[in-house]
């Protein structure tokens, strides 16, 4: 009993314990139960998986604001919103991943359910090493804060150049150092096949297992965006990770529906761009503008929410009636 009030990284131990219990129920029910079996899911399935998990992360978040104080809930809030919108940009890449190696949809969701896997180990290894910095020396903060502002500024003229599968340095390197089959083999990672010289089998990787390994490193790229943000809202590392963690959970069954209409959030960037940039000089404002008092978080919650809510909206509206574009070729 004495473990489980023990202090980890600044919260309980039983804190973390109850969410990771949350995290490893919520994925086996998925896995298990849900989709035991490997099919394509539809649009209506896809939305109503999702707000199941939005309904959960939204109740997680009101336990957090009842057991740890109105200030670590709407920092807990701030935190899933930007992350839930920023996931928006993963699902267009991720779509031309598993376009450009042809996957299947019914082959996709186990595919994304591994990469989630991977996600909540690597976003937790870069929370921990944030928070180890921040702990250190404060000023890593300014970095992150200017960080934020400089992204924020160059996603206002950033062109709408698709992501380059095929010059991706991860899948040269893996088609350089492995073997790897040239068709699918159904929800196989790897396989045993002829060797081409010597007849043996041998092990070789799947066009999946390049697609996952593809849509990881995307994945740290946009880390490097959205855990900078994160702890410019707080260094709680619990709050941190758990908002960060809620929000990619569900990412996996809101893409089905998401990668369906995702040409129609085509002006969501300029309002991720503005919340970056609010959130990363909102700590300038507080501590050289404030006198070193706390931006209030019922307001930054309140712009990042209008924000957000305002770039889906204005998208929505403007890109009415806009067909779907063209999908690059597909190829391995």
């Amino acid at each position: 009993m004495e473990f489980l009030f023990a202090d980890w990284l600044g919260t309980p131990a039983w804190f973390w314990l109850s969410f990771l219990g949350l995290v490893i129920a919520l994925t086996a029910f998925d896995l298990g139960v849900l989709h035991k079996e490997d099919r394509e899911m539809g649009i209506g399935e896809s939305l109503r998986l999702s707000a199941f998990y939005i309904g959960i992360a939204l109740l997680f978040g009101a336990w957090v604001w009842y057991a740890r104080g109105p200030e670590s809930g709407m920092q807990y809030y701030t935190g899933f919103f930007i992350e839930k919108a920023l996931s928006i940009d993963n699902v267009f890449v991720i779509s031309l991943i598993f376009t450009y190696f042809a996957i299947p949809p019914k082959y996709q969701y186990r595919a994304l359910l591994w990469g989630i896997i991977a996600v909540i180990l690597l976003r937790g290894l870069m929370i921990a090493g944030g928070a180890a910095l921040v702990n250190e020396a404060y000023w890593v903060l300014y970095l992150f804060a200017a960080f934020l502002i400089f992204t924020g500024i160059k996603m206002f003229f950033a062109g709408d150049e698709p992501m380059d599968v095929a010059n991706n340095p991860a899948v040269k390197f893996i088609s350089r150092h492995m073997r790897v089959t040239p068709d699918l083999h159904g929800q196989h990672f790897f396989v045993k096949t002829p060797d081409a010289r010597t007849g043996k089998l041998v092990t070789a990787a799947t066009p999946l297992f390049l697609a996952l390994m593809v849509i990881n490193l995307a994945d740290l790229v946009f880390a490097v965006d959205s855990v900078p943000a994160i702890f410019a809202i707080t260094t709680d590392t619990f709050i941190v990770y758990t908002s960060n963690i809620m929000a990619i959970l569900g990412l996996r069954a809101l893409y089905f529906a998401l990668a369906a209409m995702v040409h129609r959030f085509h002006y969501l960037k300029y309002a991720l761009a503005a919340v970056l940039i609010f959130i990363g000089a909102k700590i300038f404002i507080a501590d050289f503008l404030l006198g070193g008092d706390k931006f209030p978080p019922v307001l930054s919650l309140g712009v990042t929410f209008a924000l957000i809510a305002a770039g889906i909206v204005y998208s929505l509206w403007k890109t009415r009636g806009r067909p779907e574009p063209d999908w690059p070729a597909e190829g391995t």
